[in-house]
């Protein structure tokens, strides 16, 4: 199981002190998110002052770009780094991608995804064999790459592509036609198991794939001292409000919470929204561990699922120097 941290949300010029520590510590990646930053920048800097750490995004709105947005600034990254780099994709929600980004939302989020990935994928074909651009499909038709526009052949040129849900549409599509997905930090070993790793397996199944080509990234929440559990139920509550999440509520028989959650959001209660998060939900969705168990806790909890962990706690050089270490060492980190 590879280690890997978590970019804190840092302006740029912080970036290369957190990546060469991040790399001497010995995780195998950093990602970042798209919260308050653009989730793509902070790579360039990462691959200019560090050597091996692999760097990918975790996850960039696919949504709110174009494929040749997303084809353009992976292959730049991916000849940068030497093949480091991994992209990242998420869809966001409804909310966001209108109100937030101005785009249009779908009427099928996996469709478009799907034909997004295939765009992205036909751009990087086109440059690197010479052969010419046609991707036809219902939301993107692309015909057109005239030399002056084309970038030209790299020498890694077959960039993982992540895709990140929590219900099984999306891990069915990760098992078709991802390298990678990003199990949402909001989930429980149980639906890992039973719903998501299934539906991956489906989708693999559909196309001739073996589940083994798909690697597993798995982002936990854990609550290794009691002061750390008011931040996590918040986390726990937010994630839960969101409607097109019930379906991992359900899975739990936990719906009427989601649905009290969804209400006071709407409302704008957030300060409530914590105390709907009793103590079987908080240990469903997180591990309640202390630090020096933590190692072998989560090689447990995510014994045969995980190919890839990180905790859903950023990597600031200096702080929490002893967990990660007995992480690093005692899960396989390099």
């Amino acid at each position: 199981m590879l280690i890997d941290a978590i970019l804190p949300p840092v302006s740029l010029g912080a970036v290369p002190e957190i990546a060469r520590a991040a790399e001497a510590l010995g995780f195998d990646a950093l990602w970042s998110t798209e919260t308050v930053h653009d989730p793509f920048l902070p790579g360039a800097l990462a691959f200019e002052h560090t050597q091996r750490l692999r760097f990918g995004t975790a996850v960039a709105i696919a949504f709110a770009r174009s494929p040749a947005n997303l084809a353009y600034t992976a292959w730049d990254l991916a000849q940068a780094s030497g093949g480091r780099f991994i992209l990242g994709l998420g869809t966001q929600v409804r909310a966001h991608i209108m109100r937030r980004y101005g785009m249009e939302w779908p009427d099928s989020v996996v469709g478009k995804l799907r034909e997004q990935l295939g765009a992205v994928r036909a751009f990087w074909q086109t440059w690197q064999t010479g052969a010419a651009l046609d991707f036809r499909g219902q939301y993107y038709k692309l015909t057109l790459m005239s030399p002056f526009f084309n970038p030209g052949p790299i020498e890694h040129p077959d960039i993982p592509i992540y895709i990140a849900g929590v219900n099984t549409g999306l891990a069915r599509l990760a098992g078709e036609a991802a390298d990678g997905f990003h199990v949402h930090p909001f989930h429980s070993p149980g639906y890992l198991r039973q719903a998501l790793l299934p539906a991956i397996e489906a989708g693999a199944a559909r196309v001739g794939r073996r589940r083994e080509e798909v690697a597993i990234s798995v982002t936990a929440f854990v609550v290794t001292a009691p002061e750390e559990s008011a931040f996590v139920r918040a986390q726990i509550a937010f994630y839960a409000s969101t409607p097109s999440y019930r379906g991992l509520m359900a899975f739990h028989g936990w719906e009427q919470t989601a649905e009290q959650l969804s209400s006071l959001a709407a409302r704008g209660q957030w300060e409530q929204m914590p105390g709907c998060i009793d103590e079987t939900m908080l240990s469903t969705f997180a591990l309640i561990t202390n630090p020096a168990d933590l190692p072998a806790a989560l090689a447990e909890r995510y014994q045969g699922v995980a190919d890839r962990l990180c905790l859903y706690l950023p990597f600031v050089p200096g702080e929490h120097s002893a967990l990660w270490k007995a992480l690093l060492t005692e899960q396989g980190g390099r």
